[in-house]
Order: C-alpha cells, then sequence, then structure tokens
C-alpha cells in the first residue's frame, strides 16, 4: 500500500500542476473506494490539498500565472463556505446517510462539470458557445466594488466574492479543495483565461485546503500516514505538470480536465452499485478506473509537453495526443 499511495501521489501532482486542482477529486473517490470512513476520506483528502498546493503555486508563480486579487476574494468566499459545508457534513454523518449523499453529489458533479467541459474542448469556435455568453452575462453586471483582473477581466468583487462561497460549501460537504468547480467557475463564469485559472486555483487551494485540513484533524478524521505518502509522490509531480500548462495550448487543457472528471465520476458509481447489489466486478472496476486514469491522463499530459517540446506534431503518438 505504501507503494501504491507514493506512485498514486506523483500520478495526481502531474495533474495538480497541470489542471490547478489538489488532486482530492481523486483522492478522496480513491479512500471510499479503499473502504475508509467517508469522514476521513474528506478530511485526509483536503490534507492532501493543502500540502501538494504549496509545492504547485510556488511554480505557476514563476511562471507568472498567478492573479493575487482573485485569489484573495476567492479564499475569504472559501473559507467561509468550508465552514458551513462540513457542518453538513458530521450532521449527515450522525444520520447514517453520508456515505450515501456524498457518493451520489460526487458522482452528479463530476459528471455534470466533465460533460461541459468535454463540449467546450470540442467546440472550434468557443465564441460561439454559451460558456463565453456566461461570462460576458457576469461582466456586465455592475455590482460595486468591481475590480480587474489579469487578463483585461473587469468583474463584479460581490460576484467573485458568492462564486467563492458557493464553492466552498461543496468543498466542505465533498473533502475537495475546490478545484474542479472552482476552475470552470473562473474560466467559464468569469472568462479568466485557462493558465491564469490554473495558477490562481492553486494559490486560493493552499490556503482553502490549510483550513479545510485543520477543522478535519480537529475531529481526528485525517489519516497522516496515508497523506504522507501520497504527498512523497506529488513533491514531483507537481513540478512536472506545472511545466506543462505553457506547453500545452487551452483546449487540450480542457479535454484532459474532462477526462478525469468523468472517469472519476464513473469510478464512484461503480463503486456505489457494487456495495449495494453486492457485484465484486463493478468494485474492481471502480478502482481500476480511479487508478488507471490517472495514469493514462498523466501519461497524455506528458507526452503532450514533450511533443511541443520537439516541435515534432508529425508521429503517430504526438497526434494521438494533441489532436
Amino acid at each position: 500500500m505504501v507503494v501504491v499511495f507514493v506512485g498514486f501521489g506523483l500520478l495526481i501532482g502531474n495533474l495538480f500542476g497541470f489542471f490547478g486542482m489538489g488532486g482530492s477529486f481523486l483522492v478522496t473517490p480513491a479512500l471510499l473506494v479503499l473502504g475508509y470512513p467517508s469522514t476521513v476520506a474528506v478530511g485526509s483528502g483536503l490534507a492532501f490539498v493543502f500540502g501538494t498546493s504549496v509545492i504547485g503555486a510556488l511554480r505557476h508563480r514563476d511562471h507568472g500565472q498567478v492573479d493575487y486579487k482573485l485569489a484573495a476574494i476567492m479564499t475569504i468566499g472559501m473559507t467561509a463556505g468550508i465552514e458551513l459545508g462540513k457542518s453538513v457534513v458530521f450532521f449527515l454523518e450522525s444520520t447514517g446517510m453520508a456515505d450515501l449523499i456524498i457518493n451520489v453529489a460526487y458522482v452528479g458533479l463530476l459528471a455534470l462539470v466533465g460533460l461541459f467541459t468535454l463540449r467546450d474542448a470540442w467546440t472550434d469556435d468557443g465564441s460561439d458557445g454559451a460558456s463565453f455568453d456566461l461570462a460576458e452575462r457576469v461582466q456586465a453586471l455592475e455590482i460595486p466594488p468591481m475590480v480587474t483582473l489579469r487578463g483585461d477581466v473587469r468583474v463584479s468583487g460581490t460576484i467573485v466574492f458568492a462564486v467563492g462561497l458557493a464553492v466552498g460549501i461543496l468543498s466542505g460537504f465533498l473533502g475537495v479543495g475546490g478545484g474542479f468547480l472552482l476552475m470552470p467557475a473562473m474560466m467559464y463564469g468569469l472568462g479568466v483565461p485557462a493558465a491564469i485559472a490554473v495558477g490562481t486555483d492553486i494559490l486560493q487551494i493552499t490556503i482553502s485546503g490549510a483550513f479545510g485540513a485543520f477543522t478535519y484533524a480537529q475531529s481526528g478524521s485525517v489519516e497522516l500516514p496515508v497523506v504522507g505518502f501520497l504527498l512523497l509522490g506529488s513533491a514531483l509531480g507537481a513540478r512536472i505538470g506545472a511545466g506543462a500548462t505553457n506547453l500545452v495550448d487551452e483546449d487540450e487543457i480542457k479535454g484532459y480536465f474532462a477526462a478525469m472528471l468523468l472517469a472519476g465520476s464513473a469510478a464512484v458509481a461503480a463503486n456505489k452499485l457494487g456495495n449495494v447489489y453486492g457485484i465484486e466486478i463493478l468494485n474492481m472496476a471502480s478502482t481500476v478506473l480511479i487508478f488507471g486514469a490517472a495514469l493514462l491522463v498523466s501519461g497524455a499530459v506528458i507526452l503532450a509537453a514533450i511533443c511541443r517540446l520537439r516541435g515534432d506534431r508529425t508521429g503517430t503518438w504526438c497526434r494521438l495526443t494533441t489532436s
């Protein structure tokens, strides 16, 4: 299990550095699949978020991909939201319904965001998409105070705070750093460029992840050995993934992001159905999906970056990973 957690941490670290997500969107369902209680899976996921995000934030800062103003507003909103979400988890735990509701929520949210992102990545002309219209509508709302973000984006600070609060509630409830929700919210809701959304997301996750992990640790819901082994592997992976964001274009980032979310959704759904109906093959399938998706997408990201570095877009593998 030590080898599994270190290797999984390496893969997640690479994905984290590339997508701007702390990795708990995979760590939490993976721990659920392995049989850990829901509160421990949630708390350990948030603890992993904090540790690995520090590494990635420094790397993205070096690439100039961080908007400190946006991160500060989002962090304030998310910090308040996480506390509310955590209260909901422990209430549901007392009723015995936490595992079911958290699993169902994971399946629905991961699938919804994944499908939306995949559709956007496959759209040839993004200016005609609904996501672009949404960002324009949000930016047109003159609710003071107005703030100017990197990438020439001007938007209401009140709306930014409200988005952070909503994501924070879901973060505390699902045990995620908020990256798989916050990154799409910044890109599609606020109109922030993908590379800046990734870097800013990681900086914000550093703070909100620390707060979330602390609140769960107070209740003894953090499995420190598991978190430690995951962080050991993610230290190198985060640096590799962060460097790849400078080499892969925006549509490729969205496509890989969507693939990971859909794989996570399918894995949690298979695990829950397997437990309910006693179908062992579904439990096995959920484990394969969680670990296999991380391996395949992480490898595709690295290969795409290598192809771009070499300027080689003629080989078969390069065409597969960059088309």
